[in-house]
């Protein structure tokens, strides 16, 4: 085993506070996800509640002006009175459980306080355009009529604005003063009415009260985050038993650097000794008969 002062290295410490800090924000993934999971339970919880429970009259559940707690969610209340068909309001852009393209049709069923109960009725199918005339939807039952829905709460945002008589979401706070008349704080989905309709319109679905994938994706932060930090050790380990450089050393390319020798220059006509390996070095005989060669008076005895 070498050494592990590499882990005081810059390079090293560098790559420790990376991992722990991608540790961490997995961490915290995890654990919002499965805040989420509890949060998930515990409204399941309450719908499963107040959907089973008895209908109460509305005006003790709901309340003018005052949107319904989270509490009340999906319970289920009942009210008698008559639908204001003049006042309906057409719910743009809403899908079936299918996909296809439709409109919710809201109608303000009027009770003998004067206060109404904003009264989704039901879902119709309508082109991808849409649909805004509420004379071309079925007509809600004439007369007296005692009906039968599930709170719902406000929605908020500028989708909920109503132009025209139509809205891209519920809301009593906005549809209260484009009909003219006072409304329930909330709404209701439509459960019963008593007449029935002519011609029903399709009524909503509770939402999916499963768990979600709330907690396989916190269970998956946190293996990511524990990945993280045996990666780490792992990578450490490697480097202290040599196993790094020499998977290093044998990849392709990789060789050890070799130490270059100065050349040695030689003046006065001598060669330069190379230090390579490639070529045989010309030795000071080979030199010394090249100046004796040239030393070497000729036939007349002339130098």
């Amino acid at each position: 085993m070498q050494s592990v002062r590499f882990l005081v290295s810059r390079r090293w410490i560098l790559f420790l506070l990376v991992v722990l800090l991608l540790a961490y924000a997995c961490l915290l993934l995890g654990r919002w996800q499965w805040h989420r999971l509890e949060s998930k339970k515990a409204d399941n919880a309450i719908i499963r509640a107040n959907e089973s429970a008895p209908a109460l009259p509305v005006e003790q559940v709901l309340h003018e002006g005052r949107d319904p707690a989270s509490t009340q969610q999906y319970a289920v209340v009942s009210a008698t009175g008559t639908y204001d068909v003049d006042k309906t309001v057409i719910i743009r852009y809403r899908t079936d459980a299918h996909g296809q393209s439709g409109v919710d049709v809201v109608v303000p069923l009027v009770t003998p306080s004067g206060t109404a109960l904003l009264v989704d009725r039901g879902w119709i199918a309508t082109t991808n355009q849409g649909l805004t005339d509420p004379s071309q939807v079925p007509a809600p039952p004439s007369g007296t009529v005692t009906v039968t829905g599930t709170v719902r709460q406000d929605a908020e945002g500028s989708s909920a604005q109503v132009v025209d008589g139509s809205a891209r979401a519920i809301s009593s706070a906005q549809i209260a003063p484009a009909i003219g008349i006072p409304v329930y704080g909330g709404f209701v989905d439509l459960k019963t009415e008593t007449p029935g309709p002519t011609t029903p319109l399709e009524a909503a679905e509770l939402p999916d009260l499963s768990n979600g994938p709330h907690f396989f994706y916190a269970l998956q932060w946190w293996f990511f985050g524990l990945l993280a930090l045996f990666g780490f050790g792992y990578l450490a380990w490697e480097e202290a038993t040599g196993r790094a450089r020499q998977r290093r050393l044998q990849q392709p390319g990789k060789k050890p650097k070799r130490t270059n020798l100065p050349q040695v220059g030689v003046s006065h006509g001598e060669q330069q000794v190379s230090t390579d390996g490639d070529h045989d070095p010309v030795g000071n005989d080979a030199a010394g008969l090249s100046r004796n060669a040239a030393a070497r008076p000729d036939s007349d005895g002339l130098p």
